[in-house]
């Protein structure tokens, strides 16, 4: 039978029984998940408000145009947000253009869209 080695991972030591005193490194499983939403949160938006501007009413005199958007500031931080229980989220902010074309009108403004979860 095998003597047991210990092994130090993370914090915690385990003890190994095998035969074979090398341990593979534990990847890093959400390092894709992480390049994802990185991807989504800087071009995918972008992306899907490209998609859908500009939306007119069904007359076609107004016009919406999402122009640009920003993130803001998390309200609170991960350690506050795990001890109150709430999610960890951004300010989503979207700067819109409405066009009137009946009397050329042109209005910008900046838009609260919501708040958007964080990954941590």
């Amino acid at each position: 039978m095998a003597n047991p080695k210990p092994i130090q991972v993370g914090e915690r030591v385990r003890w190994s029984y095998g035969r074979i005193s090398e341990v593979l490194e534990m990847p890093n499983l959400i390092e894709i998940q992480r390049q994802s939403y990185e991807w989504f949160l800087s071009e995918g938006l972008r992306e899907t408000f490209r998609d859908v501007s500009p939306i007119q009413d069904f007359t076609g005199n107004l016009s919406l145009e999402f122009i640009d958007y920003s993130l803001g500031e998390p309200k609170y931080s991960v350690a506050e947000c795990k001890e109150r229980d709430v999610t960890y989220a951004a300010p989503l902010r979207v700067k819109v253009r409405l066009t009137n074309r009946e009397t050329g009108e042109i209005k910008e403004q900046d838009v609260f869209m919501g708040d958007f979860p964080l990954m941590t």
